[in-house]
């Protein structure tokens, strides 16, 4: 399953995407978290792909991150928790 997800992934966005988010990957073996068209992203949009990443385990990963996002993970070291689908 591929959800997209657009605009920004900050503290004022974070609660109601993660439930969201959550809600639309329901019962999904894999899920996609298309971030192709997240412009901003902070501390709290980092802790709900984190929160998603652990509630959905090995299945979940990020496809087509923009700059903003690449940048934020590469510069506090997530990678490894936060897997880029190819």
């Amino acid at each position: 399953m591929s959800i997209h997800a657009e605009g920004a992934l900050t503290i004022y966005e974070a609660a109601e995407a993660r439930a969201a988010l959550l809600a639309l990957a329901d019962g999904a073996s894999r899920v996609e978290l298309d971030l192709a068209d997240v412009g901003e992203i902070d501390s709290a949009g980092l802790q709900l792909l984190l929160a998603t990443a652990r509630t959905l385990g090995a299945g979940f990963s990020l496809k087509r991150p923009g700059p903003a996002v690449v940048e934020a993970i590469e510069l506090l070291g997530l990678a490894r928790h936060l897997p880029i689908a190819a």
